[in-house]
């Protein structure tokens, strides 16, 4: 069975050796919920899963993903199917982590997880894109913002992060190689996709900051249309958004970035994991369910133009 994250635990009950399996490890006789020490050839872990934490994260996203699925056909919002999606993805994670704790021989659950936390925030990072860009189009006059039209803002940076979504999800199913040089690999190729994930924000914050900006300056002098009272409190929610993103990629870039070794303090607890990724993530998306973008985004020009009505007008 192969071993994801080979670390030193910080809960290790007693379990006896039966076999030698290679020169480099042992197998062990696993505990009631199948833990076995993470240097053994049997271990599926660094750490002792928490089913209580994992099973309330499980909930907490159900919850959202519930109330995302909800909102977007209340308020008639076809591209919330992204933000419900990323959602939904942490949602099965954290249901394969909490079965996992109980199950911990099951390699399933562990692939299954890894996966799924690993890529669930791109979701939330392409929806962020999309509610700025209709942002842009619906109360900028000019529906452009840094120079870049507001449709081509959301094609730009959604082509970015489904490059993203690409690259480490090529590393992360390297991950759960046997074979340590195709694990260490997929580790540096994953390192490589967060690290544009990363670049790709940072620029977007900067491109949101410039939105607001000019939001600010229209409504100063009487250009900006009020539209509602959620729009100032939409702006705010985003970018906090996507500094919590920010903090969950360099989390990980810290905890790659340190080897799938012992000496990696960050593998070896599971509470790093839970407080600097999952929490980040269940954050923005209950920010996102307070304050939804379908309450902004209504009315004319809230919605790009499809391609079809754009050609009947250029004739």
């Amino acid at each position: 069975m192969a071993t994801i994250i080979p670390t030193l635990t910080t809960l290790a009950p007693a379990s006896s050796i039966v076999a030698s399996a290679t020169p480099s490890c042992i197998t062990a006789a696993p505990d009631k919920y199948g833990y076995v020490p993470p240097d053994s050839c049997n271990a599926n872990y660094g750490f002792y899963p928490n089913w209580e934490d994992n099973t309330a994260f499980a909930v907490a996203f159900g919850l959202s993903t519930v109330a995302h699925l909800a909102q977007a056909i209340i308020l008639k919002q076809k591209f919330c199917w992204v933000i419900v999606m990323g959602a939904s993805w942490e949602c099965i994670c954290f249901i394969a982590r909490a079965l996992g704790a109980r199950d911990q021989q099951q390699a399933a659950y562990v692939t299954v997880s890894t996966l799924l936390f690993l890529l669930a925030p791109i979701w939330i990072n392409a929806f962020i894109y999309m509610i700025v860009a209709r942002l842009v189009h619906l109360v900028i006059p000019q529906r452009r913002v840094a120079g870049i039209s507001a449709q081509w803002l959301a094609k730009i940076f959604v082509i970015f992060d489904v490059m993203c979504f690409i690259i480490q999800a090529a590393g992360g199913g390297m991950l759960a190689s046997d074979n340590a040089d195709t694990s260490k690999l997929g580790q540096h190729i994953y390192m490589v996709g967060i690290g544009i994930q990363l670049g790709c924000v940072v620029v977007f914050l900067v491109i949101h900051g410039l939105f607001y900006r000019e939001l600010s300056l229209n409504a100063r002098i009487g250009k900006q249309e009020t539209r509602t009272r959620w729009l100032k409190p939409l702006c705010w929610v985003v970018y906090i958004v996507l500094v919590l993103i920010v903090v969950r990629v360099i989390f990980r870039l810290v905890e790659f970035g340190g080897g799938a070794n012992s000496n990696n303090v960050v593998l070896r607890h599971e509470e790093f994991q839970l407080y600097l990724d999952a929490l980040p993530m269940l954050i923005a998306l209950v920010l996102l369910n307070v304050v939804h973008p379908g309450q902004v985004l209504k009315g004319p020009g809230a919605n790009f133009p499809s391609a079809k009505v754009k050609w009947w007008h250029g004739r």
